[in-house]
């Protein structure tokens, strides 16, 4: 278990609201019903966290979206920052994103991460994913690996998505944004913009790809017709969860298959900013419906099934999302596939929850985005 002989608690009041079990269907307005509950601040002093992953001995190693990387201790003593990353753009959304360890650590000591990459030559930049040895317990890194960069590059500052899911299997996904500005892109194969792409561990198109072999296809495309995917998850079912932001409205819950197409821009439940209709409304053949999604929107990050019976068994088994926009953290409650309740809960904290992870002790972490943002751990209701 995790020592915080530092960490300071905080009481909160949680707030309670229910959706209906309807697929592809919002939640109604929520219902608010107090619990007593707390969080326990595990590290301070972080600048933009984007991305909590667990080592050994009760640590943690952080990224910062001004590109940085970092160990923070068990006692939440801040490490100084790892040298050795790529060439990181840092730029509104972009930054230092994801990272994970991979699942066989104990033995390769390799972390892969994801950040926005400058382009060689003139503007743009575009989400890459790279893979490095984390050598410990100091945390140098060696043998860092680009192993894909998204193609093409774009003059923006928004959208790149990167959130890292790695199979049991090994592979990684990488979900990707198509950029704002791009958002037609999404809907062809000839470029890496609002697609989910799958990986090999070491660099270019996992084998058993959909779209290997097509003509005109991009072989790493897993999934396409996505917008700004910022959480992903494996799910319990052995597959892959997602969530990717709407515009004004529709952010949605996405379980991605080989070779679908999920919609945007041309279905959407969200609408232009300021108000009007986007693309040909909520279905057309060929596309697929959100598993769940909100209007108005919470802007979601961040993304974890609590597996563990730390908070009881209620909880066993939950979805939980973190929400910029909405400053909380939604619990959903999954059966047969399908969310049939959405509780939010850490309104009163005042804080954009930027990632959501269950650690080795079963507890769930969650990281604040903010100039002077905070590791927390929440404690059981």
């Amino acid at each position: 278990m995790l020592s915080f002989s530092s960490a300071r608690p905080l009481t909160l009041a949680l707030l309670v609201g229910s959706a209906p079990a309807l697929q592809a269907n919002p939640a109604p307005a929520p219902v608010a019903a107090a619990q007593p509950g707390q969080v326990q601040v595990v590290a301070t002093g972080l600048e933009h966290p984007w991305a909590v992953a667990f080592l050994p001995q009760g640590r943690f190693l952080v990224t910062e979206r001004p590109g940085r990387l970092r160990i923070i201790d068990a006692d939440g003593s801040l490490q100084p920052l790892l040298h050795g990353l790529p060439r990181v753009d840092v730029a509104g959304q972009g930054g230092l994103l994801d990272v994970i360890t991979d699942r066989d650590f104990a033995r390769n000591q390799r972390i892969h991460f994801c950040y926005s990459e400058p382009a060689e030559r003139g503007p743009g930049n575009g989400t890459a994913l790279a893979s490095a040895r984390l050598a410990l317990p100091g945390g140098e890194l060696q043998d860092v690996q680009v192993l894909f960069r998204q193609q093409p590059k774009v003059a923006s500052k928004l959208h790149f998505g990167c959130r890292i899911v790695q199979a049991p299997d090994g592979n990684l996904f990488l979900t990707l944004g198509e950029r704002f500005s791009r958002r037609d892109a999404a809907q062809r194969l000839d470029n890496h913009l609002g697609k989910v792409v799958r990986i090999a561990p070491g660099g270019g198109a996992a084998p058993g790809n959909p779209l290997a072999g097509r003509a005109g296809a991009l072989p790493e495309i897993w999934s396409w017709g996505h917008r700004n995917p910022q959480g992903a998850t494996w799910g319990p079912d052995g597959r892959l969860w997602l969530h990717e932001h709407g515009p004004q409205g529709g952010d949605e819950i996405n379980r991605p298959e080989a070779g679908r197409n999920y919609g945007w821009p041309v279905i959407t439940y969200g609408e232009e900013y300021g108000g009007g209709a986007i693309g040909k409304g909520t279905h057309q053949d060929g596309m697929e419906q959100p598993l769940h999604y909100w209007a108005p929107s919470i802007a979601p990050s961040g993304m974890a099934f609590l597996s563990s019976d730390r908070y009881g068994p209620a909880w066993r088994g939950s979805l939980f999302v973190g929400a910029l926009k909405a400053q909380r953290l939604h619990r959903l409650q999954i059966e047969d596939g399908r969310v049939v309740r959405d509780e939010y809960l850490l309104d009163k904290l005042g804080a954009r929850i930027r990632d959501v992870r269950q650690g080795p002790d079963g507890w769930l972490y969650l990281l604040t985005d903010s100039p002077h943002g905070q590791l927390l751990r929440l404690k059981s209701p």
